[in-house]
């Protein structure tokens, strides 16, 4: 990964608690164990919640970047599994929607990590809301995770319309988390596949990977630490690791641009 081309990948649901931002938190884990230089962005910025699954508390977060006038540099928060985060708020209604003004400041912030960071990772919230959908288009890739329950099911699909109805997004990688077995994940994407075949013209799914149900997630989540550090011998963190060997094959050279700072100006005249 060149330097100068981070990739940009959201993670993303259309319903909350399919452990989408322990998804993130541990792919970012597994892609510092390789060597990569990694910011996970906490972008459920009503509702943030990355610093508590990785038992982190963070003095600054991005309300004080709209509202106090702090740096980036200084609400970047180092964590002991060698990737940093921008951390959120939590219970801030000011934050559940940002203005114009706050997306150009956003943008403009973001130039503290061009040619510092190999991947950029951006927890979203859950849903269709204004935030979800702005730091989906921000992002050159997006993992929509979904589980074996029918509502996260429709859920997903209501996000991916959502995305290639308003805004012409076609392309989403998908992981299926919390499932029993192999079947079960490729039977859950060959459904959503299909109704995405059946409904939306042109938009394309690939198969990311799958997370089993694994103990060893919750009692992680019940220590506030990555599953991958607490029991890499786990089959979940195994399965994770795959899903970041993935990452790294998805190629950022054939976007049109790479830096970081295109993506958010692109949102910025397209949303």
């Amino acid at each position: 990964m060149s330097p100068d081309l981070p990739l940009v990948f959201s993670v993303t649901s259309g319903k909350g608690g399919v452990g989408k931002t322990n998804i993130a938190a541990n792919l970012a884990c597994c892609l510092a164990q390789e060597g990569k230089r990694v910011v996970l962005l906490d972008a459920d910025l009503g509702l943030a919640n990355v610093d508590v699954v990785l038992g982190l508390t963070p003095r600054l977060n991005l309300f004080h970047l709209f509202h106090e006038g702090v740096n980036l540099s200084e609400i970047l928060c180092d964590t002991p599994y060698g990737f940093r985060i921008l951390p959120a708020s939590s219970g801030m209604s000011e934050m559940l929607s940002l203005s114009t003004g706050q997306k150009l400041e956003l943008l403009e912030a973001m130039d503290a990590l061009e040619g510092a960071v190999d991947y950029l990772i951006v927890d979203t919230g859950a849903g269709i809301n204004d935030n979800v959908l702005y730091f989906n288009l921000a992002a050159q890739e997006r993992l929509v995770v979904l589980t074996p329950e029918p509502t996260s099911l429709t859920d997903a699909y209501a996000l991916i319309k959502v995305m290639k109805l308003n805004h012409g997004v076609e392309h989403f990688k998908v992981l299926v988390n919390m499932v029993p077995d192999a079947q079960t994940a490729r039977d859950m994407f060959t459904r959503l596949y299909k109704a995405c075949d059946h409904f939306l013209s042109g938009v394309s799914l690939d198969l990311a990977g799958f997370v089993p149900r694994d103990p060893a997630v919750r009692k992680a989540v019940v220590n506030q630490r990555p599953f991958c550090v607490m029991a890499p011998d786990s089959p979940a963190c195994a399965a994770v690791r795959e899903v970041a060997r993935t990452v790294q094959t998805w190629d950022v050279a054939a976007s049109l641009d790479g830096n970081i700072k295109f993506f958010w100006k692109k949102l910025l005249f397209r949303h």
